[in-house]
């Protein structure tokens, strides 16, 4: 009888601290060999979004790297609100890969993850040779001011108010937010996964009514599927300890953004690209118009998938499809 083969084992998960504009990046690295990956996470989470790809696409054959996107976690956070424009964190994307000892990178992104990696495509094609998009599909730059954009989405109720609009304000959403970081996450969560998101024709939890609250349209005692109470415990760590200053200072650069890519407008990314989105992601409703035209704004695009019966949070709430079409996409990368 022939021997049993030994299991390759799985790399072991390293975190670094490495030296970018922002003054310094916390980035986990799972496998040492292979093409590298860079993984970068929405709000309001951390590296361990990425916590079932960093072993899948490490033992797939791929150096694999998740970092605390600048405001967040381990990750510095510069006190200014224009230390977060978009170029910025392209400019930490670039010093991460060079830290790294690398030239280059396929870049990966999810929520707001998903519009860094775009950018760190769009702007710097000559280090991101590929780009992955989840939950936010690529709207090239242009158009009109984004702060109009969101004060002229009110809801069906009277007085409602778009969350980014929320957010945008310094001070207002940390004043909600703050005085019980892991009640609001567990309810942020709950509000934007397929499992525990509210019924159709319950308020909506992406608007805030007049003189009103977000959390208090989010389910209360429930946590997604996806979501176990030690996973919620990281989350509200990092952020208990941080604060959600640094994270919210995202929203407050669109305009800045708009403004400094405008020599960008209208233009496609060419890379190879691939977007993965959730059935019942209320963004996909949104952006439409943008899905629709990927094969225009991403001639590069490898697959477009959408998820039945998948939410926002595409890569916690469906891992193994997340991964197999991850794998399967950067096996189809040139060399």
């Amino acid at each position: 009888m022939p021997p049993t083969p030994t299991p390759t084992p799985t790399p072991a998960r390293t975190h670094h601290l490495l030296p970018t504009p922002a003054g310094r990046t916390h980035a986990v690295q799972q496998g040492c060999q292979g093409p590298l990956v860079l993984l970068l996470h929405g709000f309001p989470e951390s590296w361990y979004a990425w916590r079932h790809q960093l072993p899948a696409l490490a033992a797939a054959g791929y150096r694999v790297v998740a970092i605390d996107v600048r405001g967040y976690g381990r990750s510095s956070k510069p006190e200014s609100v224009e230390a977060y424009r978009m170029l910025d964190l392209v400019a930490d994307n670039v010093a991460v890969v060079e830290a790294l000892g690398e030239r280059s990178a396929v870049v990966v992104g999810h929520d707001w993850g998903a519009s860094i990696a775009a950018v760190s495509a769009l702007a710097r094609p000559d280090v991101f040779r590929a780009v992955g998009l989840l939950g936010v599909p690529y709207t090239p730059p242009g158009g009109p001011r984004p702060s109009e954009v969101f004060a002229g989405m009110g809801g069906e109720g009277a007085g409602e108010e778009f969350y980014v609009s929320y957010f945008q304000r310094p001070g207002r959403a940390e004043a909600e937010i703050e005085p019980d970081v892991r009640g609001w996450l567990a309810g942020f969560y709950a509000a934007l996964s397929a499992d525990t998101m509210p019924a159709p024709g319950a308020p909506d939890p992406h608007f805030v009514g007049a003189g009103g609250t977000l959390r208090e349209r989010f389910p209360a005692g429930v946590l997604p599927s996806w979501l176990g109470e030690r996973d919620l415990d990281v989350y509200a760590g990092e952020f208990e300890r941080t604060g959600l200053t640094g994270a919210l200072n995202r929203y407050r650069n669109m305009d800045r953004d708009w403004a400094d890519l405008a020599g960008y407008a209208g233009a496609p990314i060419r890379q190879p690209s691939l977007f993965i989105g959730g059935a019942r992601d209320a963004s996909l409703a949104w952006l439409a118009d943008a899905v629709k035209a990927c094969p225009e704004t991403l001639p590069g695009l490898g697959g477009s998938h959408v998820l039945d019966g998948c939410g926002h949070f595409v890569q916690q709430e469906r891992p193994d499809e997340t991964n197999r079409i991850l794998i399967d996409w950067l096996a189809s990368l040139p060399a």
